[in-house]
């Protein structure tokens, strides 16, 4: 098995929190796992809303989770760009036909409603 840690990383029990996660260790649901930050620490506010929105297209969230999680992520430091980014780095996980579903859900969170562009383009 190959070991993906680095030497100059800093020391954390990601083994420790992979365990309670294995066994649904009820210790865990007290984590900050909802607020602004993980059990470990050891991802940026940034990525980490980057990595909640990837979350939310693979699950096919709502659109007010979305916007939530959108502004949790601009106020992060995070770009549309960046954002939209997330979309197309998701496809060869979960597939172009949830990506298509999530799209209009975060163009709306970034104020951008692909509705009125898909109406002007059929004509309607």
């Amino acid at each position: 098995m190959r070991r993906v840690v680095q030497e100059s990383e800093p020391t954390v029990d990601y083994t420790e929190l992979l365990r309670s996660l294995a066994v649904n260790d009820a210790r865990f649901a007290e984590c900050d796992v909802g607020g602004t930050g993980v059990a470990s620490g050891q991802l940026d506010p940034k990525t980490l809303a980057l990595v909640r929105l990837a979350a939310l297209v693979a699950v096919g969230g709502a659109v007010p989770s979305f916007g939530a999680q959108a502004d949790i992520a601009v106020s992060a430091g995070a770009t549309a760009a960046e954002i939209v980014d997330v979309l197309v780095g998701v496809v060869p996980v979960v597939g172009l036909p949830r990506v298509v579903a999530a799209a209009p859900k975060l163009a709306l969170a970034l104020g951008y409603d692909t509705d009125d562009i898909l109406e002007a383009e059929s004509g309607g």
